[in-house]
């Protein structure tokens, strides 16, 4: 252990923040994911979650989960290959390929199992997988699980990324992965030119909808749809644990890939099955999606007013085009303290430094869900103006 331990002895970050006072992590929530929530006793504003339709605390998802949880138990104690198939993850993969406009879907446990489970079994050695270089670290770590040659093109870049097709043999597969929308930044995928080098170089496109589903397209879903170019999509990936307020994730596609992920994806068929209620809640979201498409566009109603308010105020706020907003700080230690301002005045935002970003790129991540208000908004960009000056970051 004593390497390991000198190892540990070098990683102070964490530690020198905790001493200072402004370290923001695994802060303890004392009440449901809503607009508002309870921390450290007081009442604080939740701009930092990934709720965007604001269901986690609907009523018909938590009856949904407690029905399920009553009807099969707490848990399936297997696989989905052996004991642990459900009739209503069936059920679940069935509406999600309809949903999405493909023949079938997989239902993994975790979104992040999904990118780290499917991504290696599509491409192997010969083969490339081709990343933009602000993917998600799920989606690094399911190429880096890959023996197919790894390429990275700039972030959003078409240029950069015909380079690295021209690179690659014309008979192996070529991979692009991708987000549809990009976490922290809040920007979108160039889907119809991904699309259009797609078919100039023969290569397959595999998108992740994380932060799609439930915000773009009709009735949520997802970019794709929202750019139209869901039948030239080859593989179509989501999660559960953000507008579909569970826990899981899916994989999308043509029958025979989906079969072939049935039986090979390791994070599938080495991994216990999602549970009855996680099931049964993203179940309930989705329905509620295709019956509720005010909740879509009260969503984008507060984006559009947010968006409005924090450029007419001064704010940093880059490229985004969807209810996350990064606020740029570009500076670490600012990062951390304006955090920190931000709860003190009842507002709880992300942060976000390295290596989630260029050093020079850290900012605060402000999000919003389908129920929050103006008045809410304009309370946070308040204290947030106030926060940013009192630190020379907004003048």
């Amino acid at each position: 252990m004593g390497l390991l331990q000198d190892k540990l002895s070098k990683f102070r970050t964490p530690q020198m923040y905790m001493e200072r006072g402004v370290y923001p992590y695994f802060r303890e929530i004392d009440s449901a994911q809503d607009t508002e929530v309870i921390m450290d006793g007081k009442k604080v504003l939740m701009f930092g979650s990934n709720s965007y339709m604001g269901l986690t605390h609907d009523q018909r998802i938590i009856d949904a989960a407690i029905a399920a949880t009553r009807k099969y138990g707490t848990g399936c104690a297997g696989s989905r290959l052996l004991n642990g198939t459900l009739d209503i993850h069936v059920e679940l993969e069935k509406e999600l390929a309809e949903f999405v406009g493909k023949d079938e879907a997989l239902c993994f446990s975790t979104g992040f199992t999904v990118n780290e489970g499917v991504i290696p079994q599509l491409a192997g050695r010969g083969d490339y997988i081709i990343c933009d270089d602000r993917d998600h670290a799920s989606i690094v770590d399911g190429r880096r699980l890959s023996f197919a040659t790894q390429l990275k093109y700039k972030h959003n870049d078409m240029e950069a990324l015909e380079k690295e097709l021209q690179k690659c043999e014309p008979d192996a597969i070529k991979l692009i992965v991708v987000d549809s929308v990009f976490s922290m930044e809040g920007d979108l995928a160039n889907l119809p030119e991904i699309v259009r080098l797609k078919k100039k170089y023969n290569a397959t496109v595999y998108v992740d909808e994380a932060h799609g589903l439930g915000v773009f397209g009709r009735n949520g879903r997802g970019v794709c749809d929202h750019f139209g170019v869901t039948e030239d999509i080859d593989l179509i990936m989501g999660t559960f644990s953000k507008s579909l307020a569970s826990i899981g994730g899916f994989v999308a596609g043509d029958k025979d890939v989906i079969n072939w992920l049935r039986h090979n994806a390791r994070s599938y068929i080495f991994q216990a099955s999602n549970t009855p209620a996680a099931t049964a809640a993203a179940m309930e979201a989705l329905h509620i999606f295709k019956t509720e498409p005010e909740r879509q566009e009260n969503l984008w109603k507060i984006t559009n007013y947010a968006l409005k308010r924090f450029r007419e105020t001064g704010f940093e706020i880059g490229e985004t085009e969807s209810p996350i907003i990064p606020l740029y700080v570009r500076d670490t230690d600012k990062t951390f303290e304006v955090t920190k301002l931000a709860f003190d005045e009842g507002v709880f935002i992300n942060p976000v430094i390295p290596p989630a970003c260029a050093p020079q790129d850290t900012l605060v991540r402000f999000a919003l869900m389908a129920t929050h208000t103006k008045e809410q908004v304009d309370f946070a960009i308040e204290k947030l103006t106030k926060c940013f000056k009192q630190l020379d970051i907004l003048k």
